[in-house]
């Protein structure tokens, strides 16, 4: 008879966090465990399967190719066995996890964000703000949601990288920057980092600005862009089609790019809509931090 070895849940769980955030570190700072006993979860995981899942080094840790066709099995294990779970322990109450998302993170891809995560666990009552990203970086710290996309704030900020943005000065096609009149700036709301960041680099730039528009949101931004109001700061994914972008060409400072973070505070309970959210953010690109 063949040895069928019995698969511990939070083994199981503690092999997924690890193999997305693809480093020990971040993976302990998913699930709340030090960097020794995700280690040590792992190896004992191995050990039951008796199949390597991962190889090491001081940096990263990555799948091998057993552990890779092994991850898919693993995670639906996982969510059949968490579905069980909250339906054996609240058969009349749907969980709730609540998300505030930066508009510049948003941007077009909201739509299918909020699809996403309707088709990852239908079981699961949403609610989701979209908000500047200190707005969400504050509602996170404050404890008022379960989940954030923000723009990182500081060296230090822990999470998942969903993306890097470039940022870029844009106008109008036919718009006209006239060099010896004060730029007419369009941005998001005074909580808006980007508009921090825009002005931050105008000033360093000896380049005098006015406020020429500011908007409630991305969308707004981008349509005064394109009524031909002013030049506006946005990630390059948000540039309008009828916009062109400006450079040093048009003597503007150059902008930097930022790592749009994804903070959950219990992403083993909610792993469902954090696959989702990831997998939406996933054609753009992705990086753990702490690794």
């Amino acid at each position: 008879m063949v040895h069928t070895p019995t698969l511990d849940i939070d083994l199981l769980r503690t092999f997924v966090a690890t193999a997305d955030a693809t480093g020990f570190t971040a993976a302990g700072q998913t699930i709340g465990a030090s960097q020794s006993a995700i280690s040590m979860r792992i190896r004992k995981l191995e050990d039951r399967l008796g199949q390597r899942l991962m190889d090491r080094d001081p940096r990263s840790v990555r799948l091998t190719s057993f552990g890779a066709s092994f991850l898919e099995d693993a995670r639906l294990v996982l969510d059949v066995h968490d579905r069980a779970a909250r339906r054996a322990s609240s058969p009349d109450a749907r969980q709730q996890f609540s998300l505030a998302v930066s508009d510049h993170a948003a941007g077009a891809l909201l739509p299918a964000l909020i699809a996403g995560l309707q088709r990852s666990c239908p079981e699961i009552r949403y609610s989701v703000t979209v908000c500047s990203s200190d707005q969400a970086s504050q509602a996170f710290r404050n404890g008022e949601v379960d989940a954030a996309i923000s723009r990182r704030d500081s060296p230090q900020s822990s999470g998942f990288v969903l993306f890097r943005d470039q940022l870029i000065w844009l106008a109008a096609k036919d718009f006209i920057l006239d060099p010896d009149q004060p730029l007419p700036f369009l941005s998001y709301s005074a909580h808006c980092s980007v508009r921090k960041q825009a002005i931050k680099a105008l000033e360093a730039a000896g380049i005098s600005w006015i406020d020429a528009f500011t908007g409630t949101g991305v969308a707004a931004v981008q349509a005064a862009a394109t009524a031909g109001l002013g030049v506006a700061c946005l990630d390059a994914r948000n540039l309008p089609s009828g916009c062109r972008i400006l450079g040093p060409d048009h003597g503007l400072p150059p902008l930097p790019s930022n790592d749009m973070l994804l903070h959950c505070r219990t992403a083993s309970e909610y792993e469902a809509p954090v696959r989702a959210i990831r997998e939406t953010f996933g054609k753009i690109g992705r990086k753990p931090i702490g690794a």
